[in-house]
């Protein structure tokens, strides 16, 4: 799944500990997960690779979020 973040590999080691919303900017977008045509290990949520914003695939989706109050 597409994510709104932008994508830097070691990210994580100097973010904040809660909600971290990721680097204001960058190439690549995160994408969490795997799909259907990706082995076992890649179907967690907390699978997270970068991928070009560019990039377009079949395995490729996203999910809708709606917050309640």
């Amino acid at each position: 799944e597409w994510c709104q973040d932008y994508y830097v590999g070691d990210y994580y080691k100097k973010s904040p500990t809660n909600d971290p919303l990721g680097p204001p900017s960058g190439s690549s977008r995160v994408l969490r997960g795997g799909s259907w045509d990706h082995v076992a290990s890649y179907l967690r949520s907390a699978t997270r690779n970068g991928i070009h914003a560019d990039k377009r695939d079949r395995t490729v989706g996203f999910r809708v979020v709606r917050e309640f109050d």
